[in-house]
């Protein structure tokens, strides 16, 4: 969307005046404060503890901050604000790296705990920088050549140096995908790099053509049905970037891509996570941005649900995703306006390259019992071990449920990721199988993956593949869920080869659990699995990410089925208790 300058009076007079309230409240309260300082001894934090949240706190406290002060300077035309844009894009310029350090490789190339300014790195955190500074640059280049001549010299010289040069003369970045790996960092950066280039008019056609050719290697990766293997989530950071990218050089938008969100909504604020995304993410996500794309192919589907979102009287967006949507979410007269409606809820989604279905009881409404199953394999982007594993949803909270992802450490994305109790099978709703859990690689897989679409809706698959084992002939899970009984039922069957150990199915509860003679009630679901010893274990949460979603605790059963026999079956049953 193209956002005017400042000095297009008109446009921004009519900017949304709830955003512009709350930007200026929360602006005003750090007005004339130090501003956040990434410290070294916060980046080599990363190489020593693992810790890499304190350094990126620091970091996305400037950007806000930034954000906040160029919407009010451009809106206010009041020269403190444009005083604090200096500020703030002077302090990033100076800033020895963009880099977020979980990404440089000053480390694997230099030896290094702290940057190596003479050898930037391009990676998410240095396309966020570049982009944030050329929204800057667009929206006040008047203002900021007339009170700090200079200034956007500046900028251009460090976008130039440390993400543009990079980004033309270094072909080997991993996140092109040249070795077929394809993930979100592609259009997220490539997004970046386009942005930073056409507002800061240094834009070639070497760079377009460059940029053109690595969206190529994600847009071949996108499946026919939409699907994201990464998530919700990570459709934000990765999808919606790749969609606006090619929005802004004029190509066509794939219609599922924008579809996604709402396929894979629950309720409320609840959507069906997988992979590192948790059930219930911010709202605080540029809802507008979706609904202009879905506006501009005719995508009535997806505006609806990014319609839902629009609260009247609100402000329009949050800083916290950028100072380019905040622009674009305060001018946009059509989100400005927009009226929210009903989310449009569809009865039976079912992605078949991925491998997920959700079924719920009635089309546009949340009500009842909704069930979701995960086939796929263990290699995906972001990847947990949870092939097989199901959801529940009540009234579209999640009662039987993933839990997401704890705050990324150095050991979330390097070889000791599945020791992390979220990554593992253990605490998804999965088996493990005498002892053993699922193992992480795209060769543990399903197997015999059927969706059958209907009255009642069900995922058959065969779990075995998912298992480090030769013993496994077969486990197979028949999730269904039945409408006119208002009943899920989940029916594992198995056959083992001769041996020994506990076969124990696992089921992740959010909520008041209490066992009964025959199951458990979970907020008022009823899981029934007859006379089977179970035990339970409760998990006390700690990580923000996990208990602004979850709360305090979770709660795993873990549903003994050892004396079932090497070749047996379980059925569980879930019901609500009305």
């Amino acid at each position: 969307m193209f956002v005017p300058p400042a000095t297009d009076r008109p446009v921004w007079s009519a900017a949304d005046e709830p955003t512009l309230r709350a930007l200026s409240a929360r602006a005003r309260a750090t007005l004339g404060t130090p501003w956040p300082t990434p410290l070294a001894r916060d980046f080599a934090r990363y190489h020593r503890d693992g810790d890499r949240d304190t350094y990126e706190q620091a970091i996305w406290g400037r950007h806000q901050r930034l954000s906040r002060a160029v919407v009010l300077a451009a809106a206010t035309e009041d020269p403190v604000w444009l005083d604090e844009v200096a500020d703030g894009v002077t302090l990033f310029c100076e800033q020895s790296t963009w880099c977020w350090p979980a990404h440089d490789d000053t480390f694997t190339k230099h030896g290094s705990v702290v940057p190596t300014v003479t050898d930037p790195y391009l990676d998410l955190g240095a396309g966020e920088v570049a982009a944030e500074l050329a929204w800057t640059d667009h929206v006040l280049g008047a203002q900021l050549d007339e009170r700090y001549p200079g200034l956007r010299a500046r900028i251009r010289h460090e976008v130039s140096l440390r993400v543009l040069r990079p980004f033309a003369e270094r072909r080997d970045w991993h996140w092109l995908g040249l070795d077929g790996h394809v993930h979100n960092w592609n259009p997220w950066i490539h997004s970046n790099v386009l942005v930073a280039a056409s507002l800061l008019g240094l834009q070639d056609d070497e760079l377009t053509d460059l940029v053109v050719e690595g969206l190529g290697w994600y847009g071949a990766a996108v499946p026919a049905d939409g699907a994201i293997d990464e998530g919700y989530h990570y459709w934000w950071y990765g999808a919606l970037r790749y969609l606006e990218t090619l929005e802004r050089l004029g190509r066509d938008l794939d219609p599922g891509l924008i579809d996604f969100p709402h396929r894979v909504h629950l309720g409320g604020p609840w959507y069906l996570n997988h992979a590192d995304g948790p059930a219930r993410p911010s709202p605080d996500q540029p809802w507008h941005v979706l609904h202009r794309l879905a506006r501009s192919i005719g995508a009535r589907d997806a505006l609806l649900h990014a319609a839902t979102h629009r609260r009247p009287g609100e402000p329009v967006a949050h800083e916290s995703h950028g100072l380019g949507y905040l622009l674009q979410a305060v001018v946009d007269q059509d989100w400005i306006t927009a009226t929210p409606v009903a989310s449009p809820l569809p009865r039976d989604v079912w992605f078949p390259s991925t491998q997920v279905l959700l079924a719920r009881p009635t089309a546009g409404s949340s009500a009842g019992l909704t069930l979701a199953v995960k086939g796929g394999h263990n290699g995906e982007n972001h990847n947990h071990n949870d092939v097989g594993s199901f959801i529940v949803a009540r009234d579209g909270v999640p009662v039987l449920i993933d839990p997401g992802r704890p705050t990324y450490t150095a050991q979330t994305f390097g070889p000791r990721r599945y020791e992390i109790w979220t990554m593992r099978s253990t605490w998804h709703n999965t088996p493990s199988i005498r002892g053993a859990e699922q193992s992480a690689g795209r060769s543990f897989a399903a197997r015999d993956v059927v969706a059958d679409i209907g009255e009642s809706t069900s995922l058959t698959l065969d779990l075995a593949g998912a298992y480090p084992r030769d013993d496994v002939r077969h486990w197979v899970r028949a999730a269904r869920l039945d409408r006119d009984t208002a009943t899920i039922t989940v029916r594992d069957s198995w056959e083992l080869l001769p041996g020994s150990g506990p076969i124990v199915l696992h089921l992740i509860a959010a909520g008041e659990v209490t066992l009964t003679d025959d199951g458990a009630d979970i907020d008022g679901v009823g899981v029934t699995w007859g006379a089977l010893p179970c035990t339970v274990t409760t998990r006390q949460l700690d990580d923000p990410l996990l208990t602004e979603v979850w709360g305090g605790r979770l709660t795993r059963l873990d549903i003994d089925v050892t004396t079932l026999g090497p070749v047996g079956s379980l059925e569980l049953i879930v019901k609500e208790r009305r």
